[in-house]
C-alpha cells in the first residue's frame, strides 16, 4: 500500500488549488469559513463556475465530457475545494444520479439528462426515503402504475434534501408487489414541475428547511423516463447509494473544520487547556485515520485491485466524526456558542457583543444540524450490519 502522491500527483494538486483559489467568489468562500448561510443563488454559482471549466463532473470519465481524473486526482481536486473554503458540491446530480445515468441509461437519456447535470444548470433531488421507509428503504410504497406510454406517480417522498430548489428528482417506485420488496422497484426521472408534485418544508432543530417532503398526486411520468429495466430499480438503487455514503464521510472537510475548531479554541482562550487539547488530538488522530482509510481505497484502486466494500465504514466514521467537532467548537466557544436567535441570525447578526466573534453565532446551528448524520443515508446501526456482513463475513 503506497501512500504517498507522486510529482505528477503534487503538481496535479498545485494546479487545481491555484484555479480553485483564483476562481471561488470570496464572499462565498468567507461564508463558508464561517458556516454561514449559503443561498440557493452561492451554490448554483459555484456549480456553474466549475461547470464551465468541466470540473462540476469531477468524478466523470472523458466519454461523457468529464475529465477522466484517476480516482487520487479525484480526492485532490475535493481536498483543495474543502481547504479553499468552497461549498460542497450539491452531490445529487454530478456525483449520484450522473453515474446512474451513464451506467444503466439509454444514449438518449444520457444526451438529454447529462449535459444540464455537467453544466450546473439543472438541479437534482433524491426521492429516496420515506415516511417509514428510511433505512428499511425496501419497504417504500410511493408507486407508479404503467398506463399506455407514460406511469402514473402516487405517493410521498420524506427527508428530501434541498428539495425546494429542485427541478427534476430521482425516484425509487413501486411498480410491482410480487417476490420480494426489492425485486418490484423501479428507478424514475421525475420533473418536479409536473401537475401533481407538491414540495413542503419541514423546518429542523437548527430553524433551516433543508429537508421537505414531496408529494406525487396523480402525476403523469413519460415512461422514457425510467431508468434501465422496470424492477430492476433495486440494483440501481444500490450502485448509487455507494457514491452516497462515500461523500457523506467527507474527510476533507472534516480536516478544515478540524482547523476551525482550533482556531475558535484559541480565540476562546482554550487551546492552552491540557484536557481540552487532549479532545482535539483524539479527534484529529480519527481525522487522520479515515483519511488514511481513503486513501488505502485510492491505493488499492491504482493498483487495480478491488477496493474493499467499506463505502458503509466511511460513512459511519465519517459522520460521528462531523458530529464531534460540532461538540467540542460549541464546548470552545461556552456561552458564546448558545445564543440562537433565528430572527438575528436572519439580520444578519453575527456576534457583535464583548467576547463574541463571528465564528460563534452559527455554532449552535452547526451543532443542531450535525445531529442528523448518524442517521441519514442509512442509520449507522445498519451500516454496521452491513459492514459485519460484507467486510467481516
Amino acid at each position: 500500500m503506497d501512500l504517498a502522491f507522486t510529482p505528477e500527483e503534487q503538481s496535479f494538486r498545485e494546479e487545481v488549488r491555484a484555479w480553485v483559489r483564483a476562481n471561488l467568489p470570496q464572499d462565498i468562500a468567507h461564508k463558508v469559513r464561517h458556516s454561514l448561510r449559503l443561498t440557493r443563488d452561492d451554490l448554483q454559482n459555484w456549480a456553474k463556475i466549475l461547470g464551465k471549466k468541466g470540473w462540476l463532473g469531477y468524478g466523470w470519465p472523458k466519454q461523457f465530457g468529464g475529465p477522466g481524473w484517476s480516482a487520487v486526482q479525484k480526492h485532490l481536486f475535493e481536498e483543495e475545494c474543502a481547504l479553499a473554503c468552497a461549498p460542497r458540491i450539491i452531490p445529487f446530480g454530478p456525483v449520484m444520479v450522473a453515474p446512474v445515468i451513464m451506467a444503466y441509461g439509454s444514449p438518449e437519456q444520457q444526451q438529454r439528462f447529462l449535459p444540464g447535470i455537467a453544466s450546473g444548470e439543472v438541479w437534482w433531488s433524491q426521492g429516496y426515503s420515506e415516511p417509514g421507509s428510511g433505512s428499511d428503504l425496501a419497504s417504500l410504497k410511493t408507486r407508479a402504475e404503467r398506463v399506455g406510454d407514460k406511469y402514473i406517480v402516487n405517493g410521498q417522498k420524506t427527508w428530501t434534501t434541498l428539495g425546494q430548489y429542485g427541478e427534476w428528482i430521482f425516484c425509487l417506485v413501486r411498480t410491482s408487489n410480487e417476490g420480494k420488496p426489492q425485486t418490484g422497484i423501479s428507478f424514475l426521472l421525475v420533473d418536479m414541475k409536473s401537475p401533481g408534485v407538491t414540495v413542503r418544508p419541514i423546518k429542523l432543530l437548527d430553524g433551516e428547511c433543508e429537508v421537505n417532503e414531496v408529494f406525487f398526486d396523480n402525476v403523469e411520468v413519460p415512461a422514457e423516463n425510467l431508468i434501465g429495466e422496470e424492477n430492476k430499480g433495486w440494483t440501481y438503487a444500490k450502485h448509487l447509494l455507494s457514491h452516497e455514503r462515500t461523500n457523506i464521510a467527507d474527510v476533507n472537510r472534516a480536516k478544515r473544520e478540524l482547523e476551525r475548531l482550533k482556531r475558535i479554541a484559541k480565540a476562546e482562550g482554550v487551546y492552552e487547556d491540557q484536557r481540552f487539547r487532549d479532545e482535539i488530538a483524539k479527534l484529529e488522530v480519527e481525522v487522520v485515520a479515515l483519511e488514511m482509510l481513503v486513501l488505502r481505497v485510492l491505493s488499492a484502486e491504482k493498483s487495480g485491485k478491488n477496493p474493499l466494500d467499506i463505502a458503509g465504514l466511511l460513512k459511519i466514521k465519517g459522520s460521528e466524526i462531523q458530529q464531534r467537532y460540532s461538540e467540542l467548537m460549541m464546548q470552545a466557544a461556552g456561552p458564546f456558542s448558545l445564543p440562537f436567535i433565528e430572527e438575528a441570525m436572519e439580520a444578519g447578526w453575527q456576534g457583535d457583543f464583548p467576547g463574541g466573534v463571528v465564528d460563534n453565532a452559527p455554532l449552535a446551528s452547526t451543532y443542531f444540524n450535525m445531529r442528523k448524520t448518524t442517521i441519514y443515508g442509512g442509520s449507522n446501526e445498519v451500516q454496521r450490519n452491513i459492514v459485519a456482513q460484507t467486510v467481516l463475513g
